[in-house]
């Protein structure tokens, strides 16, 4: 019996080593923040890169200016261990560095002091990785359009943008005063990049190099380029400049397809507040993959269907209304681009929101029963396998409900809000209080706290920090309706409503059974508005 308990005890302590996920050096290097990240601030990345299409190949340097917070005399940068580190050039001498796997721990020749502002250049070159499934997995894509030229991209988020270009690769820090970005390519080519165009200059060996203007602060794997032979088309929608480059065989395509920009930005103009990089012009970039929500140089690749890839995702057949890349990236420029999570744990913060723009967008154009029922065919999609909020610090995202049921889970505080002036006023409170800004979670739970007036903190919880969602459990006990929540997070309250006979009703169960006072004589004179409150119900 005691051998069986002890083989018993092991089984179980291996199956939950198993569930548990096992970070290494490498992981925690890349996600977290130790004193050789926090002593800096960036201000600003001039990246200067020459791509080679036929060898597949990078050469350049990214000149870091950025601000000392604590006196050091190490910073960490990061680029990934494929790629050749030829110097870095600090007050016009080569400094000492060490890499670990992807991280690049620089030596200065002495302390650099509080607040104040440095220099240097990172000389590098190499080949960087080739995306297999992009944009799911990070790296280029090298492939060629119909006339045989070459079509060139890449996506990063997630893989970190560290795999083409040096950087301090973490969410929690953007260059305060944006971006230069120089590519140069053989003629024939347009680089196209984030922000808007300086200048175009021929070269005396037949390249062109390719200079790009970023005013505002930028994520760094927002940072990108897209090279082919693009046709430029531009247009304007109250003082925004629109730019679309696209291959020129889909030129007629594009010209139809993009006109969907519009309406949308009416949309999102009216609900989150003015598009937040007006400095730096939206653009829409045709890519050879999906789509990424590059700041100002959205990435486009949904080959001019409604939907997604021509499919509807919602299952209800009103995806098919809409352009699912241009509206879901283009929403990620108000979450995710101007609102940024510190950590990609927190990466609901982008998805869970865009996810529920695209619901916006169909209540500006549709009507509210449309977007209630379009938002509500996305719980087929929910998996509920773990928590929305990954772990912090490794570099991991956590459960791909983050989008759609992050959509659901801001669609169910809107319903326990019940007023929808006021909705649409927090909503668009939070996109300009924390325009450009990089924020967390809590940030987000206190703001909705405070400006619903209510205390949400066990619902955002539940949803975000457990695998399943709330349960609804009643029953009818002496013609009362008796009714409790089943949940994981302790303390769980939440209002729902209810229709009995007709009539709609609203209830707050807690963890305890609660008798009401309404009168009940069967079940079946009742019906729990799940359309409205993502929920289970027993």
């Amino acid at each position: 019996m005691k051998n069986m308990l002890f083989y018993s005890l092991i089984l179980i302590g291996l199956q939950t080593l198993s569930a548990q996920e096992i970070f290494t050096r490498k992981d925690s290097l890349q996600g977290g923040l130790r004193s050789e990240r926090n002593c800096f601030d960036v201000l600003h990345y001039a990246l200067d890169v020459k791509i080679n299409p036929e060898d597949k190949s990078i050469i350049g340097s990214n000149t870091i200016q950025f601000k000392i917070a604590e006196n050091t005399k190490k910073i960490q940068l990061d680029l990934f261990e494929n790629m050749q580190i030829d110097s870095i050039v600090f007050n016009s001498k080569k400094l000492h560095y060490q890499r670990e796997f992807n991280a690049v721990f620089i030596d200065f020749p002495f302390v650099l002091t509080q607040n104040s502002e440095q220099t240097l250049q990172f000389y590098y070159s190499g080949k960087p990785i080739v995306a297999r499934n992009a944009p799911w997995d990070g790296g280029f894509v090298f492939t060629k359009d119909l006339q045989g030229k070459p079509w060139i991209g890449v996506a990063c988020q997630g893989t970190g943008a560290s795999l083409w270009y040096p950087v301090k690769d973490s969410q929690s820090d953007e260059p305060d005063f944006g971006a230069t970005i120089k590519v140069t390519v053989p003629d024939g080519l347009t680089a196209v990049a984030n922000g808007r165009l300086i200048s175009r200059d021929n070269l005396q060996n037949g390249d062109v190099t390719w200079y790009w203007e970023v005013k505002n602060p930028i994520n760094t794997y927002d940072i990108n380029i897209t090279i082919a032979d693009f046709v430029h088309l531009h247009d304007t929608y109250n003082g925004l400049d629109l730019d679309y480059y696209v291959l020129k065989q889909n030129e007629a395509e594009a010209r139809i397809q993009f006109e969907e920009v519009k309406p949308m930005m009416e949309c999102f103009q009216t609900r989150f507040g003015e598009y937040p990089f007006k400095e730096d012009g939206y653009k829409l970039v045709e890519t050879p993959y999906l789509g990424m929500e590059h700041q100002s140089a959205v990435a486009y690749g949904n080959k001019y269907l409604k939907g997604y890839r021509g499919n509807d995702l919602s299952g209800t057949g009103l995806g098919l209304l809409f352009d699912y890349i241009i509206i879901h990236e283009s929403g990620h420029e108000w979450f995710g681009n101007s609102i940024t999570s510190k950590d990609i744990a927190d990466m609901w913060i982008h998805e869970g929101f865009t996810m529920y723009s695209e619901a916006v967008y169909m209540e500006c154009q549709y009507g509210y029963e449309k977007a209630q029922t379009y938002i509500n065919g996305m719980k087929s999609n929910v998996s509920n396998d773990k928590p929305i909020i990954g772990p912090y610090g490794v570099n991991k995202e956590g459960s791909g409900d983050m989008y759609y049921k992050g959509a659901l889970l801001l669609n169910t505080i809107r319903h326990i809000i019940n007023d929808d002036s006021k909705w649409w006023s927090l909503l668009l409170k939070y996109s300009l209080t924390y325009r450009h800004k990089i924020i967390d979670t809590e940030t987000v739970v206190s703001f909705f706290n405070s400006e619903s007036g209510m205390n949400l903190t066990s619902v955002f919880n539940q949803y975000l920090r457990y695998p399943n969602i709330p349960r609804l459990e009643y029953k009818i006990k002496q013609h009362k309706l008796v009714y409790r929540w089943n949940s994981d997070e302790a303390g769980f309250v939440m209002p729902i409503d209810l229709k009995i006979k007709g009539k709609k009703i609203r209830i707050t169960p807690t963890n305890s059974w609660t008798i009401s006072s309404v009168s009940v004589k069967k079940e079946s004179d009742i019906e729990v508005l799940t359309n409205d409150f993502f929920v289970n119900v027993n």
